[in-house]
């Protein structure tokens, strides 16, 4: 028999992407989380049903709690069990990750934000991380960098063919 290759690339891995989070935030620590999930869950994010766009993270009782993340409920899943697509979910966290958390969020003013949802030795991982939120200049900068860079690219591209 032939062996299975264990080299995934990121791809196939990742389950889903905030792209709107590096847009209106400052990455500052990145952390990787478990999620606490119900079995449907686990069938709808394999079917890659899951939207973080307006999901964020908070701390409560010195628990991490990740709200706002919409996974919908396939039209399989079970019958007798109430499928609600934005339940607070559980974030399982070390306590030292923990306390940097509530450090950032209680005296330097950061916010917590998911970044993906991805499988990891067949569990599914949330990366999270401790950001501080941009302005509207700061955001206008970034965008201006980024279409320099591909400028750049751009004029590399051309000289070299």
């Amino acid at each position: 028999m032939a062996k299975k290759t264990q080299a995934k690339t990121a791809e196939q891995r990742t389950i889903a992407l905030n792209k709107k989070a590096k847009h209106d935030y400052f990455i500052e620590q990145r952390f990787e989380a478990g999620l606490v999930l119900q079995g449907w869950e686990v069938k709808s994010i394999r079917a890659g049903r899951v939207q973080l766009k307006d999901s964020y993270v908070i701390i409560k009782d010195g628990e991490a709690w990740l709200l706002g993340a919409h996974l919908s409920a396939l039209s399989s899943a079970s019958t007798h069990v109430q499928a609600d697509p934005q339940r607070t979910r559980k974030l399982l966290l070390h306590y030292k990750e923990l306390d940097k958390l509530i450090g950032g969020i209680e005296r330097k003013g950061y916010t917590i934000v998911p970044l993906a949802m991805y499988w990891k030795h067949n569990r599914v991982k949330l990366e999270i991380a401790l950001a501080k939120g941009k302005k509207q200049y700061d955001v206008r900068a970034t965008k201006k960098e980024q279409d320099w860079r591909r400028e750049k690219e751009r004029l590399f591209k051309r000289k070299i063919t």
